[in-house]
């Protein structure tokens, strides 16, 4: 199933409340040495790639960063809904902090979502879900990232819709630059999807502390499937992140729906030499599996890109 579903996760928070005491899911032994430090396209892991398991309660949001480690990432990005409840308790966020610091990976960005409509026509409810996400510019303060991701949605005609999205997204962004937060909108269903209309939002906002995070397969407009290259292609010139999507893979290890040489092309002709978070969202393998998978191919064209084969 190709569509993403991180947004119907929403409607199953109730089951999450008992996952602090979660048990690991594996020990700390490493699946992957750590990599050798490069400036390209370091490797981070996106949490929504082990939802399964973290649903399951094999795992707590507090393991994510060892487990993280022990398959080989240097950097971490949390979905808010694994601990929702914490936003607030230094006491949970000093802790998950410290095992940071224990495994040696970095706390890269947040992933917010349930806070509102940042671009809603309603402006008490707009108002609102700026107040909403500013908990979270407050938590990835503390932890030290350097980014929440949030999602522009809106309603009304697509222009009114950019007008809003670019309205509640400044003032946003205005908060989070004031505790150097970034703020940054991935590609995440409705016109988020349009690559072009997400690059007039940003035009809007103008604003260096708001960015997009390029995802590379969230492209679809309601039932319509945006082109992944060209979105992603509109996107990047504003890119603070990328996330590395998949679904798929094909026998020789490459990703079915997406051509990962072109879109890594893409990503580095920009100029871009950020972190690149792995985000496995199939059902054909294992989680562990569809991640190592994904890390694999991005190694194998980083390497491509680094040695001018491409």
């Amino acid at each position: 199933m190709l569509r993403f579903s991180r947004r119907n996760f929403l409607t199953q928070l109730t089951c999450l409340a008992g996952l602090g005491m979660a048990r690991p899911l594996t020990a700390t032994r490493l699946l992957f040495p750590q990599p050798a430090t490069t400036d390209l396209f370091p490797l981070s892991l996106a949490e929504w790639s082990l939802h399964r398991t973290l649903q399951s309660g094999k795992l707590s949001n507090l393991d994510f960063p060892d487990e993280a480690r022990r398959l080989g990432f240097a950097g971490v990005e949390y979905v808010n809904a694994f601990f929702k409840q914490h936003a607030k308790d230094r006491g949970y966020l000093g802790e998950l902090r410290r095992r940071c610091d224990q495994a040696g990976v970095q706390s890269l960005l947040i992933m917010c979502d349930g806070e509102g409509y940042l671009g809603d026509p309603d402006p008490a409810k707009r108002t609102q879900a700026i107040e909403n996400h500013r908990k979270w510019i407050d938590a990835a303060s503390f932890l030290g990232c350097h980014s929440i991701r949030v999602n522009a949605h809106s309603d009304g005609e697509r222009e009114e819709q950019q007008h809003l999205a670019a309205d509640g997204l400044r003032r946003l962004t205005e908060l989070g630059a004031a505790e150097g937060i970034q703020v940054i909108v991935e590609n995440h269903g409705g016109w988020s999807s349009d690559g072009q209309w997400l690059a007039n939002v940003m035009r809007e906002v103008d604003h260096p502390m708001c960015g997009t995070l390029p995802d590379f397969g969230n492209f679809y407009v309601g039932e319509v499937l945006y082109d992944r290259y060209e979105g992603v292609e509109q996107m990047m010139p504003f890119a603070k992140a990328v996330s590395a999507k998949s679904h798929d893979f094909s026998e020789n290890g490459e990703e079915k729906h997406t051509d990962y040489l072109r879109m890594l092309k893409i990503v580095f002709a920009a100029g871009y030499r950020g972190w690149i978070g792995v985000e496995y969202e199939g059902e054909s393998m294992s989680e562990v599996d569809g991640i190592l998978a994904t890390r694999r191919l991005v190694e194998k064209v980083r390497t491509k890109i680094q040695l001018g084969q491409e």
